[in-house]
């Protein structure tokens, strides 16, 4: 049987030591690899997704020995949670690399890191041992450190180092957490499947080691208050960095806030879930409060992420604490359907934010006025995915959020006091079309091309999907229910 999870996982690898040893390669060639091999990367996805999952467990599981003697072991597969992540990464990896074409600013050696980071991001949503999945959690970090500090915007080499100290450091604790749960298993194992059979560690050693993954997956998410690293790494980072950092590096957080404290320690995570709700409700409203005071619309975009961020984790937070099996798997559909429409939300904002940087050399929203007038195609976009962000009814946002909302009202129902921030995000987005796109344009932006064919190719998938998830969930949901539904605690 041919191994598709581990191709998809490899392919972009293959490609970038291809390139590498190709010097001299022209702009041409180097794009062209990459989104060959990404696209390739994104059909392997697809079959995955034909092949489906099955309910109770792990499906399209790839095992090969590793480290036997302390029960290492290559093992990937795919469930529920992480199959559309799975999607949503190859697909925004795709575009990125389209998007990103155009580009001549050693082309060679950003597509070496980007069909790096590929491979890393896919590799950490179906890692099935711990050991490995820390490896492909930590390669992700290196390979967004040199993108940032290389290609990114003047104050690149600070932002970088902030956004590689934060995450470095904030790691550490789950090495320590993962070397506990080793320790405490019988036999001495780093099965991911295993440990969240059998739950190795409780008591103290559980609670210590919830305390640990937490610290990790917050810094990661990125929740209040250890978020400070993003809207530096945001606004310092080239498009493409951004987009992946929000679309995809994000949700290692919350994934792993999923499969690892909530699955392995449900008992731990049960008695803390009140306080990683409090923290899920303060990001959730901070976040659209400071995003209200920006004048950069990507750092307001940055912000809206630490927003919707904190929505997954009001959504975990409440299936932790959920004793009904059914209103837990509806608190976890809805965080898991969040993640996924985050990504393509606001991806696609963060697209369109580069390429209106790419024609006016700012990103300062006072600057701007009338717009939709020049460029509509790239005006209309823009409101079609602010209003998707704030969460408008037939767009992806709604039903994640509407799931979030209604778990947390049956579970705590203090905690929709966030639904505050919704009202909030709306009127950021609404002063920022007010001062970017509408009223009369200045005579310096009369000249100002619209969106080019590539740019318009890049958008109209993301606009398909933010509005099928919106109309139709139950092409995402109902793979996430499988799993959801089946949780053994």
């Amino acid at each position: 049987m041919i191994p598709i999870v581990s191709l998809a996982v490899f392919l972009p690898l293959i490609g970038a030591v291809i390139l590498l040893f190709l010097p001299g390669t022209s702009k041409a060639v180097s794009h062209g690899i990459g989104i060959g091999f990404s696209a390739l990367t994104f059909v392997l996805t697809l079959v995955m997704w034909s092949r489906g999952v099955v309910p109770g467990g792990f499906s399209q599981v790839e095992e090969v020995s590793w480290i036997e003697a302390i029960g290492a072991a290559y093992r990937v597969g795919v469930d529920g949670l992480s199959l559309p992540l799975v999607l949503l990464t190859s697909l925004l990896f795709l575009l990125s690399f389209v998007y990103q074409a155009k580009s001549s600013d050693r082309a060679r050696s950003f597509v070496i890191l980007m069909l790096m980071l590929e491979t890393a991001s896919i590799g950490t949503f179906v890692a099935l041992d711990a050991l490995l999945f820390y490896v492909f959690f930590e390669v992700s970090l290196v390979s967004m450190y040199f993108m940032i500090a290389g290609w990114g915007e003047k104050d690149r080499q600070r932002a970088a180092l902030m956004f590689f100290l934060y995450t470095l450091l904030g790691s550490l604790p789950l090495l320590l957490a993962i070397l506990g749960m080793f320790l405490a298993s019988d036999p001495y194992t780093f099965d991911m499947r295993i440990w969240i059979e059998t739950q190795p560690l409780t008591g103290i050693g559980g609670m210590l080691a919830l305390i640990a993954m937490l610290f990790t997956f917050a810094v990661k998410i990125p929740a209040f208050p250890v978020h400070t690293w993003l809207p530096a790494a945001h606004v310092q980072a080239p498009t493409v960095g951004s987009v992946i950092l929000a679309g995809v590096m994000l949700k290692f957080g919350t994934y792993g806030l999923v499969r690892f404290s909530l699955q392995m320690l449900p008992d731990a995570f049960a008695s803390a879930g009140m306080v990683v709700l409090v923290f899920g409700v303060i990001s959730a409203i901070y976040g659209a409060f400071v995003a209200l005071a920006q004048s950069d619309l990507k750092r307001l975009i940055a912000y809206t992420s630490v927003n919707h961020m904190g929505y997954v984790v009001i959504g975990v937070a409440v299936a932790a604490m959920a004793v009904d099996p059914a209103m837990r798997a509806v608190a976890l559909d809805g965080a898991t359907l969040q993640m996924v429409s985050h990504g393509l939300v606001t991806g696609a904002l963060f697209f369109l934010v580069g390429m209106l940087k790419d024609r006016a050399h700012t990103r300062e929203m006072s600057h701007f006025g009338g717009l939709l007038k020049i460029t509509p195609v790239l005006g209309w976009s823009f409101i079609f995915f602010a209003f998707a962000s704030l969460g408008l009814p037939g767009l992806a946002h709604f039903p994640a959020e509407f799931q979030i909302f209604l778990a947390t009202l049956n579970i705590s129902p203090w905690a929709v006091v966030s639904i505050l921030a919704i009202v909030v995000t709306a009127g950021l987005y609404l002063r920022a079309i007010g001062l970017v796109f509408l009223g009369e344009p200045g005579k310096e932006w009369l000249k100002m091309p619209d969106l080019d064919g590539r740019e318009v190719l890049v958008l109209i998938p993301l606009v398909a999907l933010t509005i099928a998830v919106g109309i139709v969930p139950g092409i995402v949901l109902d793979t996430i229910h499988t799993t959801t539904t089946s949780l053994g605690f």
